[in-house]
Order: structure tokens, then C-alpha cells, then sequence
């Protein structure tokens, strides 16, 4: 399938509604590169053009949806190498929370070791959405047995001055509330995150369905 023959199919799928509410949703990117056509069309479409078809060589995109097709032909690929590989080359484009967040790449969970380093320097790249992939990876990945000490910290010393970065710090450490408490709580009562950062992460503890109420409590009480 050619770029224009995708372009073409993702015009013949547009939802005009869906559309609109997608330009509210994601109102950091022009309005006009997002074409409208819901997630499970484009999850299906991206299993049609697959990783060989040459279309991850087309960077960058034009409009959002193509970005979202790349990220799921990426989430979907079996091979560590040529998936970190096509990661990396994709992550400077990446231009949204919808993109880097819908991007789970299945194969990493096999792989938690050996995507470590990579997670590092996605943390130091400087650039928002891979600085919250990376974020987004120690969340998804490590919060479980593969834990450590160093994981948060690491979360901690990266710059939220960017709203998508605070925001997803906020929200790894809300996770690791629920998951790995007595690690982490200290974060918290030594204000050790920027104060807008730890306002939501609290915030985001307190909504938390996984976090006991008295826990709850306590957080309420280090705003």
C-alpha cells in the first residue's frame, strides 16, 4: 500500500463527530492534521500495512493519524532490535500524549533488562514525549517484580517544566503509590517533586481506586 493510497483510506474512514472530539482532546497539534478515524480502525489498518510495507520509512507524517498508524505497527513488531531501533527514529516526531501513550509495545515485557538503557536516555533526551515514554515504560514495566529503588529517582530528576511531562511524573508516582508504597512515599513527604507536580500526584492518589483510604487520608494531609 502506497502513502497515498493510505492517505486516501484514512480520509475513507473519517468520523466527522469523532473528528471534533479528537481536536478538543489534543489541542497542542493543528487542528487541520487530524483527519478524525477512531482507534480500532486504525489498529485494524495498521495490521494491514504492517512493518515491511516501507510505510515507517515515510517520517515525518503529515497528519495524526499516520503518526498513530507508525506507533502501532511498532507496538505490534516481534523483533527487540528492530523494534527499538524503529522506536527511536519514530520518538522525535512523536508530537502528543494520544500517540506516546496508545504506543505499548507488547514485546518489551520480554525484554525489561535489556530496555533499561534505553529507558535512561529516553529520560534525558530532553524532548517531551520521549522523556514520557520512557516515564510511561518504568510505569507499565517496572512497578512490579522489576522494581528499584534507582526507578523513581530516575522519575523524580527529570524536568517538569513541560505540562505532558509533569503530568505523566504525576501519574507514575500515583501508580507507584498503589503499587510500591513504602518506596515511595518519601517522594512525597519530602517534597522532592516541583510543587505542581506533587499537587497532582496527589490528586491523582486520592481518585486512585487501588490506593486503601487511609492511605488517602495521610496523602491529603502532605499538600
Amino acid at each position: 500500500m502506497t502513502p497515498e493510497e493510505i492517505k486516501q483510506r484514512l480520509h475513507e474512514l473519517r468520523d466527522e463527530k469523532y473528528r471534533d472530539f479528537q481536536r478538543r482532546l489534543i489541542p497542542n497539534i493543528p487542528p487541520e492534521s487530524i483527519i478524525g478515524v477512531r482507534t480500532p480502525e486504525l489498529r485494524k489498518l495498521a495490521k494491514e500495512i504492517g512493518a515491511d510495507s516501507g510505510f515507517l520509512d515515510t517520517l515525518p507524517h503529515e497528519n495524526f493519524e499516520e503518526n498513530q498508524l507508525h506507533a502501532f505497527i511498532i507496538s505490534g513488531m516481534r523483533d527487540f532490535g528492530e523494534c527499538v531501533s524503529r522506536l527511536e527514529k519514530f520518538l522525535p516526531y512523536v508530537d502528543n500524549w494520544a500517540t506516546c501513550d496508545q504506543m505499548t509495545v507488547k514485546l518489551f515485557r520480554k525484554h525489561t533488562t535489556e530496555l533499561l538503557p534505553y529507558i535512561e536516555r529516553w529520560l534525558g533526551s530532553g524532548r517531551t514525549y520521549t522523556v514520557r515514554f520512557g516515564i510511561g515504560c518504568l510505569m507499565n514495566l517496572y512497578l512490579g517484580s522489576q522494581f528499584r529503588k534507582e526507578q523513581p529517582e530516575a522519575v523524580a530528576g527529570v524536568d517538569c517544566g513541560e505540562y505532558y511531562v509533569s503530568m505523566m511524573v504525576a501519574w507514575y508516582f500515583a501508580t507507584a503509590l498503589a503499587k510500591q508504597y513504602d518506596a515511595v512515599i518519601p517522594y512525597i513527604e519530602q517534597r522532592r517533586l516541583d510543587p505542581e507536580t506533587h499537587r497532582r500526584t496527589i490528586q491523582k492518589s486520592v481518585e486512585s481506586f487501588r490506593i486503601p483510604d487511609e492511605r488517602k487520608q495521610y496523602l491529603r494531609t502532605l499538600k
